[in-house]
């Protein structure tokens, strides 16, 4: 078993060469439901040397995933509250913020602007409503309607290696039901194509080169048949798609046997040979060929008996909310598609994976285990882990036995090459 290091602390995380922002929304089984803040973990690989900086704001909820402005000066915070939210990537203390309200409504509470694009260093993309906004964060309260989504519920969202293309997943949505879909906005003619998939895919990645895009399924049931916003963990097989963004074309798919360790993906990146994602629901890290667009390799995050024991408290909250969203009655069958997605374990598993600027690091954070792992790549071999923090040494009022987690969600990466 790899030792674990306790993670260090203080205000200077962001001035180490590697610096890792990480969305969080506390503890809990749904994040879309949790706080919002925002850790920033500090590496030097040469020395070893790591500190962390763990921020959560007041008046925030759903904290889910981070968007770095193309000079690493301000952090996007995207969130299931609607809010647009920045930080300031070496004071994370400070945030500014503006209700998406007073721009267009929305019919669900999950609705929120979680993910966005930047043009600059000061204006950016998300989604609002049924609609793309652009807005400026020196002018916050001015954002533009620069036309529909056409989605049910937008998602992840990324700009083409040109920059003629935003691409986008969707969520479920909780009344109109299975999405089934990907979007494609046109910013020069600001026009929309919708690309029907056979499975839903909340998450995106782009290709560094070609207006290719890669879009992985993200495979949920509801709860009794019809309740889309407390789903379940579908045991399904699973996807990922390789997309044209000129013409919607899929141009190839990969898919995954219910079997293989590949459920419930959350962050998506990209090197110059694979395809590469990180799983809350099987704790994996996935890596597609992409060359073949048919192998694979897995990196195995799943906890051993002795981690499992470690971390009961986490465990026991997480089937606490789950027997609050289902009868364990009348769904016993989501009950047992988690179980297997799991395999057995009752915490959840990796939620961010960044890929360095060189791509010879990856690092990765384990919402369930409360750890950031850094690994060499492409070996992937273990080349730090580091226990993070419990939640109580951030928000007062928790008891002994309350559920530590930070909440680890989306993350991005700051390299050495990104300062220059």
């Amino acid at each position: 078993m790899d030792p674990v290091e306790q993670a260090g602390r203080g205000s200077a995380a962001a001035a180490f060469p590697y610096a890792f922002h990480i969305a969080l929304d506390g503890n809990g089984l749904n994040g879309l439901e949790g706080r919002a803040g925002v850790c920033v973990f500090g590496y030097d690989p040469v020395s070893g040397r790591h500190a962390s900086r763990i921020e959560y704001y007041d008046g925030l909820a759903g904290g889910h995933a981070i968007t770095l402005s193309p000079d690493r000066r301000l952090g996007f915070l995207g969130n299931t509250g609607q809010h647009l939210a920045f930080y300031d990537t070496e004071r994370p203390e400070d945030t500014e913020r503006v209700s998406t309200l007073r721009f267009e409504p929305t019919d669900s509470s999950i609705k929120g602007s979680t993910h966005a694009v930047w043009l600059d260093g000061s204006t950016g993309i998300t989604a609002v409503g049924e609609s793309f906004w652009q807005f400026d964060v020196n002018h916050l309260t001015a954002a533009e309607n620069i036309g529909a989504h056409d989605l049910k519920l937008p998602h992840a969202i990324k700009r083409t290696a040109s920059g003629r293309h935003l691409v986008y997943g969707g969520m479920d949505h909780p009344r109109r039901g299975e999405a089934c879909e990907v979007g494609i906005f046109d910013l020069h003619y600001r026009t929309t194509r919708t690309v029907e998939l056979p499975a839903t895919c909340w998450h995106v990645a782009t290709h560094p080169t070609e207006d290719r895009f890669y879009a992985l399924s993200f495979r949920v049931v509801p709860q009794e048949g019809r309740d889309w916003h407390e789903w379940a963990m579908a045991h399904f097989k699973e996807y990922a798609f390789e997309i044209d963004a000129d013409t919607g074309q899929v141009l190839r798919h990969w898919t995954a046997a219910s079997d293989i360790p590949a459920h419930i993906n959350s962050d998506v990146c990209i090197s110059d040979r694979e395809l590469i994602y990180c799983t809350g629901g099987s704790n994996t890290i996935v890596l597609i060929d992409l060359a073949d667009f048919s192998s694979y390799r897995i990196i195995d995050q799943r906890p051993d008996m002795r981690q499992q024991v470690k971390a009961g408290r986490q465990a026991t909250r997480q089937v606490l909310d789950a027997l609050t969203r289902g009868s364990a009655l009348a769904s016993t069958k989501h009950f047992l598609a988690a179980l297997r997605v799991s395999r057995g374990t009752l915490i959840d598993g990796v939620y961010a994976c960044q890929l360095s600027a060189d791509q010879t690091l990856l690092f990765t954070a384990n919402r369930g285990l409360n750890t950031i792992t850094v690994y060499d790549y492409p070996a992937c071999t273990v080349r730090t882990r580091v226990r993070m923090p419990d939640l109580h040494d951030h928000i007062d009022g928790l008891r002994v036995w309350s559920d530590p987690r930070l909440g680890f969600h989306h993350g991005a990466l700051i390299s050495p090459q990104d300062h220059h």
